[in-house]
Parts: structure tokens; sequence; C-alpha cells
């Protein structure tokens, strides 16, 4: 069993940056990349209707997985921090008790979800074959949630032991179960998006198994808190956590607006719009795992005390993506043609690929410096600035945008409109970021001092009068 310890608090930043942010990203684009094969499959099937219906459900999925997300971010940022101040038994705690309610709370929203699909469904644009086909679908996935959240907060705990490769081959092979079944499920048993709706229920319990049982190998596995250790433990979550969850539910309000609004150009909007979904996190893969590999950097070196390296971490984050942002920029401009014939975009759909892969691509800069400083926020004491600058990004930085955009260029205004949105909020959230890293030198964030040893002396209480 490997010894669980704070591995971040020496070394290089940049290189411990690069490391978990590639790692990471291997792992979620095997997983993104799917999905991307999944479009192919259903482009290949040559039905308009179920490639808008994957455009649907994929906004939907959006919003049911951001609680998975909240969760595992909770959970990585308590594991990280416990083990930085040298408490692994706390850790190990904390990672149980997060398992736990993330999964229970993940079951009822799941259920609520599952009921309201139909009309959720229909208030994104969709309407007769598109609509029963997406519902169809999510109906199948859905129930599924609560064990992506288990692999989601695996993951994160892993993540948070700085074990990334071990949380990579957790992905990879949830991306090589989709991918075989894939085209078993839908060209070979003929049940086109209920093959691929079933293959992904399959990949989510292929990443929850191989996500956990590492833990239990070689991280001292899960302690079994007592019924204190839940209650005192519950806050300390749920602090992170709900607005790490309301900050990953404004991406898909913000996501369904602008699905809404592409759909008023019809269904060859709405594909290519779904191809764009698709391409966005296998080509920014490695921008999508960096709030998430730079989490337990900050957290553990927060932990420490060693806010020079706190500071290094975020400076470095942010030069990390300007240099993955002009690499994928300059790749997607020279294979934007391959990539338009790969899906069979034409016409309006073929319009809005290129503009993606050309000038709107670079605006990803600003989406990874809202993720770097997420990241700080979140490991420092202040998540609901996350809250607020992802709100605001996804309504003051989208809605108004989107809706100029729309009236003067059409479909591409809208995603025009978009990308434009996360400039400002990005500058607001850097200002922002150094307020926090001020006030977490001056000893004024929240777990500067320790909170794991106020918590345990409140277990303690919790005992004494029992």
């Amino acid at each position: 069993m490997a010894e669980a310890q704070a591995k971040f608090l020496e070394g290089n930043l940049l290189r411990h940056i690069t490391v978990m942010s590639l790692t990471s990203s291997v792992g979620l684009m095997a997983i993104f990349l799917v999905d991307l094969v999944d479009m192919i499959f259903i482009s290949m099937l040559g039905r308009d209707e179920l490639a808008a219906a994957v455009g649907y459900s994929g906004a939907l999925l959006f919003f049911t997985s951001s609680f998975g997300i909240g969760m595992s971010i909770a959970a990585g940022a308590l594991v990280a921090r416990a083990l930085g101040e040298g408490e692994p038994q706390t850790a190990r705690r904390r990672a149980a008790t997060a398992l736990f309610y993330g999964m229970i709370i993940g079951a009822v929203f799941a259920a609520v979800v599952w009921y309201f699909t139909p009309n959720l469904v229909a208030l994104l644009g969709a309407s007769g074959d598109t609509l029963d086909l997406a519902t169809s679908y999510l109906r199948i996935i859905l129930p599924s949630l609560p064990i992506l959240i288990a692999g989601m907060v695996g993951g994160a705990i892993l993540r948070a032991h700085g074990d990334a490769r071990r949380a990579m081959m957790a992905t990879i092979g949830a991306g090589v179960v989709n991918a075989i079944l894939d085209p078993i499920l839908i060209f070979g048993f003929n049940l086109d998006l209920t093959g691929a709706a079933l293959a992904s229920v399959a990949a989510r319990l292929t990443v929850a198994v191989m996500s956990i049982y590492p833990i239990f190998k070689y991280y001292g596995g899960l302690d079994r808190p007592t019924r204190a250790e839940f209650s005192v433990d519950f806050p300390a979550i749920a602090t992170i956590a709900l607005p790490a969850i309301l900050t990953q539910f404004a991406t898909p309000v913000g996501q369904a607006y602008v699905t809404r609004s592409m759909a008023e150009f019809g269904e060859d909007a709405v594909a290519g719009m779904a191809i764009i979904g698709r391409l966005i996190p296998v080509a920014f893969g490695t921008i999508f795992a960096l709030s998430g590999a730079i989490g337990p950097i900050v957290g553990q070196n927060f932990g420490a005390g060693k806010m020079d390296r706190v500071r290094g971490s975020i400076r470095d984050g942010l030069l990390f993506v300007l240099v993955v942002t002009l690499v994928v920029t300059a790749l997607l401009y020279l294979a934007r043609g391959p990539i338009a014939d790969l899906f069979n975009a034409e016409g309006l759909s073929r319009e809005l690929v290129f503009l993606f892969c050309g000038p709107l691509a670079l605006a990803w800069y600003f989406n990874g410096v809202i993720f770097v400083t997420n990241a700080s926020f979140n490991n420092l004491g202040h998540p609901f600035y996350s809250t607020w600058v992802n709100w605001g990004r996804q309504t003051l930085g989208t809605i108004p945008l989107v809706m100029i955009g729309a009236a003067y260029w059409g479909a591409p205004g809208v995603l025009i409109g978009q990308a434009i949105g996360g400039v400002a909020f990005a500058g607001i959230a850097m200002i922002l970021s150094v307020r926090v890293l001020n006030k977490a030198e001056a000893g004024l964030c929240p777990g500067a001092t320790h909170p794991y040893q106020r918590q345990t002396r409140l277990i303690s209480l919790f005992h004494n009068r029992r």
C-alpha cells in the first residue's frame, strides 16, 4: 500500500502542473473522443434528427454531470488539504463521506430529472421525432448518474494523492469499453441511439470500478465514519460542494440558451453546434483537466501554509493555458477541412465548424483563465467566487451577446456572441484571484488555520455526549 503523502509540497510547479494536466487530459479525452466517435457513427446513419437529438441531450447530460463535478471538486479539495496538513486519516474519512453523500443525493437528483426529461428537452427547443429520440436516449443514461458520481469522486481522490495516472487509466478504460460497444450496439444490433446510450452506461460503470479500486489497494481505502463524523463532515463538504455544483449548473444553463437560439436556424445549425460540442472537449481536454489538476497542488500547499507555491501554481497554470490554446488553435485551423468532411458537414453545419476551427478557438484562452482561477477559489476557501464568475459568464456574458450576434450574423453570430463573453469575465476572475491570494497570505481565508483540528474536537464532543 502506498503511503498517503503530500507530493506537491516540493519540486518544480510547472512540471507538476504539466504532468497532472496532460495525464488527466488523456483520460478525459478518451471519454470525449468516444463521444466524438458516437457522433461520427450517428452521422453515418444519415438522419439529421438523430444528430440533433444528441445535441439536445448533451446539454441536459452536462447539467446532470455538473452535480458529480461539484462533489468531486469538494472531495479533491478536502482530501488534498488534509494531506497537506499531515492528516491522512482525515483524508480517508473525507473521501468516504463525500462519496456517500454524492451517490445518495445524486440518485435523488437523477430521479427528478428523469421524470421531467420530456419537458426539459422541449424547453431546449426539441420537438417531434427529435424530442422523442432525445427523451428515450436520456432516460436510459440518467439512472446511472450515481455510478458516474462514484467514478468522478474516486478520480478526484486519486488526483488529490497526486495519482493522476490511475485516474487517467480509469477514464481510458471507460473509453475503451464505450468504443468497443458503440459499433456493436449501434450497427450490429441496429439499436441506433439506444445502443449509444447503453454503451455510455457501461462506460460509467467501468470508470467507477477502476477509480474506487486503487483507493483501497494503494491508499488505505475509505474510513467508516461514525454518525457523528457524518454530521460534522456534511457542512465541510457542503461548503465547497454546494457552490461548486451551482458553479457547474451555470454552464448548461448558458448552453441551453445557446442551443435554443441555434434551434431557430434549423436542425442543420443544431447539428453543426453538436459537432462543435464534441470537438471542444477533445481539442481542449488539457484545459478542461487543468482545473482538476491544479486543485490538488493548490490544496496541498495551502494546507501546508506554503503560499509562495500557491501563487506560483496559479501563475504557471495561466502560462500553460496560453501555450495549449495557441498550439491547439493552429492544429484546428490546419485540419478544419478534414474535420468537417469527417462529419459529412455541409452548408450551415460546415460554416459553423470552420468558424470554430479558426478565430473562435483562440477565445478558449479566456475560458482557461476562468478554470484556473476557479481552482484557486475552491481550494482557498472562497468557492462562491467561482459561482459568481460562472453564472455571470453564462448569463450576462452569454445571453445579451448571443442575442446581438444572432440578430446581426445569424447562426455564426450565436457562437461569436458566446465567445466574446468569456473575455470580460476572465478579467473579473483574475481580479478576484489576486484578492483571494492576498487574503490567504494574510491568513484570512477559511481553512488557513487548520479547520480539521477544530472539526476533530467537534467529533470528540459528539462522542463524549453519547
